[in-house]
């Protein structure tokens, strides 16, 4: 059975330096019929574990009345994950915030009378008896009992974000780790949140960023974000600005590596404020984050997910129940790197770039603290200077470059040196020019003296190939940065690594291809055989090239205007084999409803970009009606880019678009 355990730098798994890459993923905001192949998604991502939230809510909406069925079914999402091949942190709260309603807390725990999150008998005789419904649902599933589960947080942004401060803070979540002892939980990792002045109860502390803050309470474009700045500063400032408590950090950051639990996958928008993350967005401060010595990249959400259907009332963060903010009483889509109905994003794919990269040589990271130049910019403000940090052994290390901040422009930097030490032994790189936007790392050899203007992304045989859009002659593996963005490894008889624009995902059987359009691979080494229905194309380079045709589908789509705020779609033509059929619909407006049958059922807060939805999600129904709130020129909202206005508001469906998804077996 693997040991895990962790020191002051590292994480260690079998007395070796680990470095996982972890994805929010909540269970109960998604269909259990699809966890397999969500999963199976994820860790074509180069996820290892699979963090996620208890929502007591969701399991206790009504007191002593426990709902662990379908979706809600957290074994059966356990067992999920073992099946996968990934472990599991469960968050178990008792409070998760997570913007759902009340935090997670039911509502009738808040009617009993006694202040909540505090130091009181009462309230933790409620927590106990909560953990203890949550450890019979995995029971058995735990890491010493050959199951998943390797790690729990306790509670959430506590003395941060509500709660109590102070002694009496780390007096309150060391009673709640005592009762999860009590309970029956022992793993190897223990956690709690770091950010903000909140308390830790002397347990693991992790950190979270996010690149912005959709909670502020600004309707305005915010400053520059301190994420995208190498420093050995852990804490981000601006994670629940909206509660305006807490500041610093309380623990010892000597003692605990810097691990990073919660960089944002993406952002969920409010009412008030709606940031786009873009992939470029996540991927620079990713990277950031690796410069700045994180031995731990967890991502919130790494998943969407829809909220569930109360059966008192509805369940997300709502100014109604006291919270900042209004959120959507059913998307949380997140734009995270999995969307809200399992559509692989951009994001997926750059961040996938620093996944696979970890997957191979993140234990050699791991040993390699963290050197910022004195002359590096220390405020985001600076939209000047380049922003650099080296990480290093003593041996051999990476130089990390960001010339990247989200929403302004960085100036350029032309026939820059990149250059390792300060001696005559230093170590040079060949001049390059660094461009507005531009964020990288290079590999460099102490012991050789020598740097290479590309990035390792994988291993494939033991052979290392490398990515870049530099001509580096002497490297024998090395790929552009867009077949980079679109590589998949797999393991057959051996490792192959192959691109395709169309997602390779792990299957039941081997692998499949999630096509949307006509499939091209290419694949390093040949594979051992034509895979089934392909043909040989060729060879391009290193790689031997397969190609196939899928099946055409050119289903109808009919929209009729019912009202000024309200469509009705229709769709025919639909083909039965294709695996599901994502509607992208074009829409100007504040908010939008759908509903199907007469039901609601899925929602979203305009942002400019396509609201898009899948049909399988709902049976493949027949026709959906969408009604639009219109937006108007005093909405007193954030949006990236308004629209343009005829007259004082906007409320128009301008298109909505079928796009066909299918399975395609990668087998012979």
């Amino acid at each position: 059975m693997d040991t895990f355990s962790y020191n002051n730098m590292f994480l260690t798994k079998n007395g070796e330096p680990w470095f996982p890459v972890m994805g929010e993923f909540h269970y109960s905001r998604y269909p259990c019929s699809c966890w397999d192949e969500s999963l199976a998604r994820m860790k074509a991502g180069g996820v290892n574990i699979v963090s996620t939230y208890t929502i007591w809510i969701h399991h206790e909406e009504i007191e002593n009345e426990y709902d662990f069925s379908e979706n809600r079914d957290l074994r059966r999402f356990v067992q999920c994950c073992a099946d996968a091949g990934l472990y599991v942190f469960l968050r178990i709260g008792p409070w998760v915030h997570g913007e759902i309603r009340n935090g997670g807390f039911p509502d009738w725990l808040l009617k009993k009378g006694f202040p909540v999150r505090e130091n009181n008998e009462a309230y933790f005789s409620e927590v106990k008896k909560f953990y203890s419904v949550i450890f019979d649902q995995v029971r058995g599933l735990l890491h010493k009992d050959g199951g998943p589960i390797i790690g729990i947080q306790i509670e959430n942004e506590y003395g941060h974000c509500g709660g109590l401060t102070g002694e009496a803070g780390e007096e309150h979540m060391k009673r709640l780790y005592s009762i999860a002892l009590e309970t029956g939980f022992d793993v190897p990792y223990f956690t709690a949140t770091g950010w903000g002045g909140a308390v830790t109860g002397g347990l693991l502390p992790v950190m979270g960023g996010y690149c912005d803050a959709p909670w502020d309470k600004r309707t305005t474009k915010l400053e520059p974000n301190p994420n995208y700045i190498f420093t050995h500063e852990r804490n981000d400032h601006n994670i629940g600005s909206d509660h305006e408590l807490g500041h610093g950090i309380t623990f010892d950051i000597n003692r605990f590596p810097f691990l990073m639990a919660e960089l944002g996958g993406g952002l969920q928008v409010t009412y008030r404020r709606r940031p786009v993350a873009t992939a470029r967005d996540i991927g620079a401060m990713s990277l950031v984050k690796l410069g700045c010595g994180v031995n731990l990249l967890g991502y919130y959400m790494y998943h969407g997910g829809t909220n569930p259907m109360g059966k008192l009332s509805t369940l997300q963060e709502s100014t109604a129940t006291g919270y900042p903010n209004d959120l959507p009483e059913l998307s949380y889509d997140f734009n995270a790197p999995i969307r809200e109905y399992g559509q692989i994003s951009d994001t997926f794919r750059e961040i996938k770039l620093l996944a696979l990269f970890l997957n191979d040589f993140g234990s050699s990271l791991c040993e390699m603290a963290a050197y910022i130049p004195d002359e590096n910019p220390l405020k985001p403000s600076n939209l000047t200077d380049l922003r650099t940090s080296v990480r290093h052994n003593g041996n051999e290390g990476y130089i990390f470059i960001n010339n990247y901040q989200r929403g302004y422009d960085m100036a350029e930097h032309k026939n820059v040196t990149l250059t390792v030490g300060t001696d005559e032994k230093a170590i040079r790189f060949p001049p390059i020019d660094i461009r507005n936007g531009d964020y990288m790392f290079f590999p460099f050899s102490i012991k050789e003296n020598r740097a290479w203007l590309a990035t390792p992304l994988c291993k494939i045989n033991g052979e290392t190939i490398y990515y870049g859009n530099y001509d580096v002659p002497d490297l024998k593996y090395l790929i552009t940065r867009q077949d980079a963005l679109n590589a998949w490894k797999i393991r057959l008889d051996r490792e192959y690594l192959v691109i395709s624009e169309n997602p390779v995902i792990p299957s039941r059987s081997g692998y499949e291809i999630l096509a949307t359009r006509d499939i091209v691979i290419k694949c390093f080494p040949e594979l051992p055989f034509v895979p089934r229905n392909f043909e040989k194309l060729g060879s391009e380079g290193i790689f031997t090239c397969y190609g196939m045709k899928v099946p055409v589908s050119d289903p109808s789509v009919a929209i009729k205007k019912v009202s000024d705020f309200s469509y009705e779609i229709s769709f025919s033509g639909l083909d039965p084999t294709a695996n599901d059929y994502f509607l992208d619909i074009d829409y100007v407006g504040n908010t939008a409803k759908m509903s199907v049958d007469g039901c609601f059922s899925a929602d979203n807060f305009y942002t400019g970009q396509p609201w898009e939805i899948s049909l399988r999600r709902f049976d493949f129904p027949e026709k959906i009606t969408i009604d639009i709130v219109p937006l108007r020129k005093t909405d007193d909202i954030y949006l990236e880019s308004w629209p343009e206005f005829d007259g004082e508001w906007a409320c128009e469906l301008r298109s909505a678009v079928l796009k066909a998804e299918w399975r395609v077996p990668l087998d012979g």
